[in-house]
Order: structure tokens, then sequence, then C-alpha cells
């Protein structure tokens, strides 16, 4: 099976890479905005691409032939989308419509990522059956990619949601919460955490292993991935203190609304997990276990050890 990866020198697509390339029965393609990032991985395939570019996201896909296409590519700063509207909807809507007409051409599947933002957080955690209520444009945006996806006509499709995905990869273009946490703990400043969003934290690497598992049982439909643990953004700073065995005294609890940020947050989302665990045999680790599989590949690319 040949499966084409958009936005491989983010995190996920980065993981995507890591483990296709382990897999005898996959080839790998992995294209990205500008030049490969990734040094530590190879056997697979890089072209640069700029996916809000309809003609060069035909020309590839219709050259390159893959079973599967996924598009982890999107902008996904959140209060980003507000400020600047046409360039979310070119990148998280838009280049999703080329995506689908080019496998349309030769009749592949396409995986696309979304998120949780499609809900309103009123009534977490969310089935996949549950109706999106996006609060902010970004959340817009990306139920606007996931309509033109159920509506496309494509034979064979698969909408993957996750939740805010933490990990490490090479030359990261921005961090994650897990990462900023401890980098802040580290240095031992005062730093404000809302105590008020609800979410459940998202190993890359699952993530990574629920999509590669859509491709190879060329499953269709719309896939809660994330997380199995529910928590607080503040129990999660708090969390990571005591695994890295942090000082958490200068953590200040607040409420979402003392930060003023232009796009509006979902107070509690989480997934139902029930149907990726039973149609795909997804089996995220805990937050936990997460955390204990970050601090190994952290102490493996520190340059003292």
């Amino acid at each position: 099976m040949k499966i084409l990866v958009t936005g491989s020198n983010g995190l996920l697509g980065q993981k995507i890479l890591a483990q296709g390339i382990q897999d005898p029965d996959l080839e790998i393609v992995a294209c990205s905005k500008g030049p490969d990032r990734v040094e530590s991985i190879s056997g697979y395939t890089y072209f640069e691409l700029d996916i809000c570019d309809r003609q060069a996201v035909i020309d590839l896909i219709t050259s390159q032939l893959p079973d599967v296409v996924i598009n982890t590519a999107a902008m996904t700063n959140v209060d980003a989308c507000e400020s600047d509207k046409d360039l979310c909807w070119q990148v998280n809507v838009d280049a999703v419509g080329y995506m689908i007409e080019a496998c349309k051409k030769i009749k592949s599947q396409l995986i696309h990522l979304s998120t949780d933002f499609v809900f309103n957080g009123e009534a977490g955690p969310y089935a996949e059956t549950d109706e999106p209520k996006p609060l902010s444009y970004y959340g817009r945006s990306k139920h606007a990619s996931e309509a033109l996806l159920v509506n496309s006509g494509l034979e064979h499709w698969a909408i993957a949601r996750t939740i805010i995905v933490y990990g490490i990869a090479e030359n990261m273009s921005r961090t994650n919460v897990v990462l900023w946490a401890k980098g802040a703990l580290e240095k031992g400043e005062p730093i404000r955490v809302v105590d008020d969003q609800f979410r459940s934290p998202t190993l890359a690497e699952d993530l990574a292993a629920g999509c590669i598992l859509i491709a190879k049982k060329k499953a269709n439909g719309i896939f809660h991935l994330s997380g199995k643990d529910t928590m607080s953004i503040l129990e999660l700073v708090n969390r990571v203190a005591g695994h890295f065995g942090l000082d958490a005294g200068k953590v200040e609890p607040i409420k979402t609304a003392s930060l003023g940020q232009p796009a509006a947050r979902p107070p509690r989302t989480g997934f139902v997990l029930d149907k990726a665990i039973h149609e795909l045999g997804y089996a995220p680790h805990s937050f936990e276990d997460g955390l204990v599989i970050l601090a190994e590949q952290l102490d493996r690319t520190d340059p003292k050890n």
C-alpha cells in the first residue's frame, strides 16, 4: 500500500513517517511546504508541496498514484485563524477540496485530520455521531472541510478527529502544551494556566498509529482518536510537574475569560473512543504512560547523554 502524507514536517507527519517506514506492507511518500526537515528518518520519498496550489496538489497526487492520502497539514493556531480568516480557509478548506479532486481522479482514499474544536464543549465527551457546533473560525473551517469530504462522493474517505497532540519531533515549527509546560516549569517562572478547559491530550505516536490503522483497514467514516484520560489544562500541567519532578508552586490557576483570547475555546471536550477501539483496534496510552515515552525520547535526544 502506498501512502502519501501531507504536512510531513509536522509532529504528526513525522510520527506517521517513522511508523510507516517500519511496516513492510507500506510505501511512504512525504510532502510538506519547503525542504524536508526530517534528518533521522529515511526510507521514504519527499516532495515539496504548497497545498494551497491546486494544480500542484493535483499533479503530485495523480503522478504518485497513492492508495491513501493522509492530510495532516493544517493551520492550527486558533487565534491566528481568527485574525487571518482568508489564509485559514485556504489552508483548512480549499486545500482539502483540491485533495478530494485529485483523489477522485485516481480513486484513492483520503484520510483528513480534524479536531475537537468542531464542538462547542457543552456536552463532552463526544461521540462521532454528535452534532458539531464550532465556536471559533478555526473550528468552523475544520467543520467545513469535514463537510466537503462527507459530501464529496469519494468512495473511500475518513475523518480522524483528535485533541491536543503532544510529543517531540525534529526541527519543530511550534511547541505543544506538554513541552511548553515542562519548559516553563523548569525555568521556575510564574505561569498562568486555565482550570476551566478540559481536554484529552493525545500522544503523537498513538494518533499516527490510528491513522495508519484507518489506511490499512480501508475504514470509512469519522473516527475519534485521542488520549483516553480527560483532565483540565491545570491538571495536565500539574501531572507534567509530578512526572518530571518539577515544582508546580508557581502555577497560578486562572479562568479562560481572563485571557481575552480572540478565539473562543470549548470548555469541555474529550472523546468517546469505543468506535476506534472496536473497529480499528486503536489502543491509546494513558497520559502517564505517554509521559514515560516522551521522557525516554527526550533523554535520547539530549546532547548531554
